[in-house]
C-alpha cells in the first residue's frame, strides 16, 4: 500500500524539479511558495495528488490495457477521435477510488481546512499533467479545472473528472500534434484554497510583450470575478503595461498604458452544487471602472519581474484579488511558450505591409502577431459545426476554447468578438503562428461567410479587418551585417501602438515623435474643449467627449494628460535609455478644428500652413491653457513615470524672441531647461532658424532639420503643389547651403543637430553630403533604417578613401 506522501503532497513539499511527480503546474506552485514567499509573493496554500496516485487509480480500476487498445484502434483508423475520447473518459468517470488514495486526499483536504480556519473550504481543483507547462508546449486550456468545490466528496469527484479530462478530444489531438506518448503522461491534481475573486477581480499577466517579444514590459489583463472568463476570452478585459527597468525606483509609476475593457460579464460563485460557478452581467459602474488601482498594477508587475528572474525566462502567470479581504495572489505561473521558442530573434526582422486593394475598415480589435492575411470569411458560431469550416479560410467566431483548436489549425487567420491578448484565442493563435484580431465586439455581426476581407496585425496594437482582398507585401531585414557608423541613425515613430515592433532595430533613439498622431488617434479631443467642457455649444461633440472621458468627470483635462503621457511613454520605452525627441503640437488651425470640440476654439485662416501653428500657439491666450496640458503630460512622463530620455522639441519657431517666450512658458509649467536633465530642441525649418542659428543655439540644446518645410520656404514652393513638384527638391543647392550652414554653426556652438526626412534613404549622395557636412544624426522611418545605415556605411568608406 502506498504511503500518504507517495499519493499526496502539500505544495510546500514540492519544488520545480518535481514536475514528473506532480506535473508542471503544481511543481511551479510549490516552487513559488518555497522560493518566493519570503520575497513577498503570495500563493494560496494547497496540495497535489501525485502521478503515482493517478497510476494507482488506473490500475485499481483495471483500465490500463483498455486505454492502450482504444488508442491503438484510433491510430489505426478504426474509430473516430470523438468515439475514442468518449470511451476513455467513461473508464475514469465510472471508476472507484482506491481506499489509500481516497484516504490520503480526504486527510489533505482536512489539513488544508485546519490551516485556513474554515471547516469545508472552497477550493480550486486543477489538472496538472506531467508534460504540461513546458517551454515548448503550453497545453493551454487542454485539461479541466473546477472552481468553488466544497467538501471531501466533491473534491474526490472533481479529481476523478480531472483524470478523465486527460482524454478529452482536444487533449488527445494536441498530444498527437506535439508528438507526446498518449499513455506515457500521468495526471496530478492540484487542490488550492480559493481566492474570493468572485467579489474582486482576476486575470493573466506576462513578463514580456506577447506580440513583439519586447522583454522590458509586463502585460496585465484584468476582469471582475473569477479568472476563467479572461483565460477563455469570454470578456474584453482591462489591459495594463508596466515598464520593467524603472520599477526599482519607489517614487516612480512606470505604468505606460491603461486601457479599460468593457468587462460585460463576471463569473461568481453559485449556490448550485452541480454548477458551483456562473456568469452574471456586470454593473455599469464596474464596466466604467478599472479593476486594479495603480498600486496594485505596480505590485503585480514587481511580482512578475521577481518570478521571471527566479525562473530565468519569460513567464505567463495568473493572478487573483480577494474581494473580501483585498490582497493579491499568484495562482499559477508557467513558462511563456511563443517567444521563448524563437531563441535569438534579433538577427532578422520580418515586416508586413497592407497595400492596394483594401477597402474600408469593417472591424477593429486587439492584434495578435504582426502579420497580415487576405482571404474569405468562414463564420462559425459553435465548435460543433466545425465540419462546415473551409480549410484556409479566415475563421470568424464569438470566442474560442480548446474545442476550437482543430479548426484553428486549418485557418489562415482568426477574428473573434470577445477576448484579450491573454485569451485562449490569442495564446493558441500565437502558438500556431496565425494573425488574429480579438475582442472586436461586432465581427460576427458585420462579417458573413464567403466575404473577402483582409486581416491586418501589421499596424500596431490595433488589429484591423478591411473590406476586400488587399495586396500584402513582406520584407525580411537582416540586421547582422550592419557595422557601426560615425553618424547616428535614429527612427521616426508616431504610433505608440506600433513602437514595440521596432525594438530590435539597433537604432540610436527616436529622432522625431509627432504629438499630432497621439492626439488624433488616442485622444481625439481638442485640449481647449476639455478645459472649457461646460461651455461647449456643440451638443453632439459634448456628448461624445463625455463618453470618451468616462472616469474623468471631475477632471476632464486629465484625460488628455494621461493619454498623451502614456502614448509618449510607449515610444520612450521602446528605445530607453536612448533619447526620444518628442515634438510638441504642430497642428494647423484647420487640423485642430477637426478634433472634437475644436471648431469652437480655432480661427479661420486662408493659409494655415503659414498661420497660427507651432511655437506661436504656446504663449497665445487663445491656446495657452491647452499647451499647459501638453506640459503636464511631459512632466508626468519624465518626473512620475521616469522617462528622462524624453527630449522636448519646439516646432515652427519663427524668431529668437518667440523662442525665449516659449522657454518661459515651459518653465512656468514646470519644464525648465536643465532641470532633471531636461533638454529642449528646436525644429530648423524656417530660413530665420538658419540666419540666426547662433542665437537660436543659445536658447536650445539641439536642432532637428525639417527638410520639407525648409525646402518649401527656401524655394518659395508649396510642397503639396503638383504644378510645382518639379521645383521642389531637397537637394537644391540653396537648400543644401542652408543645411550645411546650420550644421556648421551648431557644431561651432556645441549644439546637437540632426535631420528627419526621407531624402537620405532615397538618395545616397544626399546621405554622403550630410556626413561630409558633419551632421550628428539622421532620423528615418523604421522601414528605411537598414537602407540608410548602408548608405552611411558607404559614406564613411568614401570619406576614409578621400572620395
Amino acid at each position: 500500500m502506498a504511503t500518504n506522501n507517495d499519493l499526496v503532497r502539500d505544495f510546500e513539499q514540492v519544488r520545480l524539479q518535481d514536475g514528473a511527480v506532480v506535473g508542471g503546474k503544481n511543481a511551479s506552485l510549490g516552487e513559488m511558495i518555497n522560493a518566493l514567499g519570503a520575497k513577498g509573493i503570495a500563493v494560496p496554500p494547497g496540495f497535489a495528488t501525485t502521478a503515482q496516485a493517478y497510476w494507482v487509480y488506473v490500475d485499481a480500476n483495471g483500465i490500463r490495457d483498455t486505454l492502450a487498445g482504444l488508442i491503438a484502434d484510433w491510430q489505426a483508423g478504426k474509430t473516430t477521435l470523438a468515439e475514442t475520447g468518449r470511451a476513455m473518459r467513461r473508464l475514469f468517470l465510472r471508476g472507484s477510488w482506491p481506499d489509500d488514495a481516497a484516504t490520503s486526499i480526504r486527510a489533505a483536504y482536512r489539513a488544508l481546512a485546519t490551516r485556513v480556519g474554515v471547516s469545508d473550504p472552497s477550493v480550486a481543483v486543477r489538472s496538472s499533467a506531467t508534460a504540461e507547462d513546458l517551454p515548448d508546449a503550453s497545453f493551454a486550456g487542454q485539461l479541466e479545472s473546477y472552481l468553488n468545490v466544497t467538501g471531501e466528496t466533491a473534491v474526490l469527484d472533481a479529481c476523478r473528472r480531472c483524470y478523465a479530462s486527460l482524454f478529452t478530444d482536444r487533449a488527445i489531438s494536441y498530444r498527437a500534434t506535439k508528438g507526446f506518448d498518449q499513455l506515457g503522461i500521468a495526471l496530478s491534481v492540484g487542490v488550492q484554497h480559493m481566492v474570493r475573486s468572485d467579489g474582486g477581480g482576476s486575470g493573466v499577466m506576462f513578463s514580456i510583450d506577447t506580440e513583439s517579444g519586447f522583454d522590458r514590459v509586463v502585460l496585465i489583463n484584468a476582469a471582475w470575478g473569477l479568472g476563467e472568463n479572461v483565460v477563455q476570452g469570454a470578456v474584453n478585459p482591462d489591459e495594463y503595461q508596466v515598464f520593467k527597468p524603472l520599477l526599482g525606483q519607489p517614487r516612480l509609476r512606470p505604468i505606460i498604458s491603461k486601457t479599460r475593457g468593457d468587462k460585460a460579464i463576471k463569473m461568481i460563485y453559485s449556490d448550485d452544487p452541480q454548477q458551483p460557478t456562473h456568469n452574471v452581467p456586470t454593473s455599469k459602474a464596474e464596466r466604467a471602472a478599472f479593476v486594479l488601482g495603480d498600486a496594485e498594477i505596480l505590485q503585480l508587475a514587481h511580482w512578475a519581474c521577481t518570478i521571471e528572474s527566479h525562473y530565468g525566462r519569460p513567464m505567463d502567470m495568473e493572478w487573483a484579488k480577494d474581494g473580501a479581504t483585498g490582497p493579491l495572489y499568484i495562482v499559477q505561473a508557467r513558462p511563456e511558450t511563443v517567444h521563448s521558442r524563437r531563441g535569438d530573434a534579433t538577427a532578422r526582422l520580418h515586416t508586413y505591409r497592407v497595400g492596394r486593394g483594401k477597402g474600408r475598415v469593417l472591424a477593429t480589435g486587439l492584434s495578435v502577431g504582426e502579420a497580415a492575411v487576405a482571404g474569405r470569411v468562414c463564420l462559425i458560431e459553435s465548435a460543433r459545426d466545425q465540419d462546415r469550416f473551409v480549410d484556409g479560410s479566415i475563421l470568424v467566431t464569438p470566442t474560442t476554447d480548446p474545442d476550437w483548436v482543430p479548426i484553428m489549425k486549418r485557418a489562415a487567420a482568426i477574428v473573434t468578438d470577445h477576448g484579450g491578448r491573454t485569451s485562449h484565442a490569442a495564446i493558441v493563435s500565437r502558438e500556431l503562428g496565425l494573425p488574429a484580431v480579438v475582442g472586436t465586439g461586432n465581427a460576427t455581426y458585420v462579417l458573413h461567410t464567403g466575404q473577402e476581407i483582409t486581416v491586418s496585425c501589421a499596424e500596431g496594437d490595433t488589429g484591423l479587418v478591411y473590406e476586400g482582398r488587399a495586396e500584402i507585401t513582406t520584407q525580411t531585414v537582416d540586421l547582422t551585417d550592419l557595422p557601426p557608423v560615425k553618424t547616428q541613425v535614429m527612427i521616426n515613430l508616431a504610433n505608440p501602438a506600433a513602437a514595440f515592433r521596432w525594438w530590435r532595430l539597433p537604432a540610436d533613439g527616436i529622432g522625431l515623435a509627432r504629438m499630432e498622431f497621439v492626439v488624433s488617434n488616442a485622444i481625439r479631443v481638442h485640449p481647449m474643449a476639455l478645459v472649457h467642457f461646460d461651455r461647449l455649444q456643440d451638443a453632439g461633440a459634448q456628448a461624445e467627449i463625455a463618453r470618451l472621458t468616462t472616469g474623468y468627470e471631475h477632471d476632464r483635462p486629465d484625460y488628455f494628460v494621461d493619454r498623451l503621457a502614456q502614448g509618449f511613454a510607449a515610444l520612450c520605452a521602446a528605445v530607453y535609455p536612448r533619447p526620444a525627441i518628442l515634438r510638441l503640437s504642430d497642428f494647423k488651425t484647420n487640423e485642430y478644428a477637426g478634433l472634437l470640440g475644436g471648431a469652437e476654439f480655432e480661427p479661420q485662416e486662408e493659409n494655415p500652413m503659414l498661420g497660427f501653428r507651432g511655437a506661436s500657439r504656446y504663449y497665445s491666450p487663445r491656446y495657452r491653457e491647452g499647451f499647459a496640458l501638453e506640459c503636464r503630460a511631459i512632466k508626468r512622463l519624465r518626473d512620475e513615470m521616469g522617462f528622462t530620455n524624453a527630449i522636448v522639441m519646439i516646432p515652427f519657431c519663427r524668431t529668437v524672441g518667440e523662442a525665449r517666450q516659449v522657454l518661459a512658458v515651459l518653465a512656468a509649467n514646470g519644464l525648465r531647461r536643465g532641470d532633471n536633465g531636461l533638454q529642449v530642441y528646436v525644429m530648423c525649418e524656417i530660413p530665420s532658424n538658419v540666419i540666426l542659428a547662433a542665437e537660436f543655439a543659445d536658447c536650445f540644446d539641439g536642432f532637428s532639420i525639417g527638410s520639407n518645410d525648409l525646402t518649401q520656404l527656401t524655394l518659395g514652393v508649396d510642397r503639396d503643389s503638383a504644378e510645382l513638384a518639379h521645383i521642389f527638391n531637397e537637394q537644391d543647392e540653396a537648400v543644401k547651403w542652408m543645411i550645411a550652414r546650420v550644421i556648421a554653426v551648431a557644431r561651432q556652438k556645441g549644439c546637437k543637430i540632426g535631420i528627419c526626412g526621407q531624402a537620405p534613404s532615397d538618395h545616397p549622395e544626399f546621405a554622403q553630403f550630410l556626413v561630409d557636412s558633419g551632421i550628428d544624426s539622421i532620423s528615418v522611418s523604421p522601414d528605411s533604417f537598414v537602407t540608410v545605415k548602408r548608405h552611411l556605411i558607404q559614406a564613411d568608406r568614401n570619406q576614409s578613401n578621400g572620395l
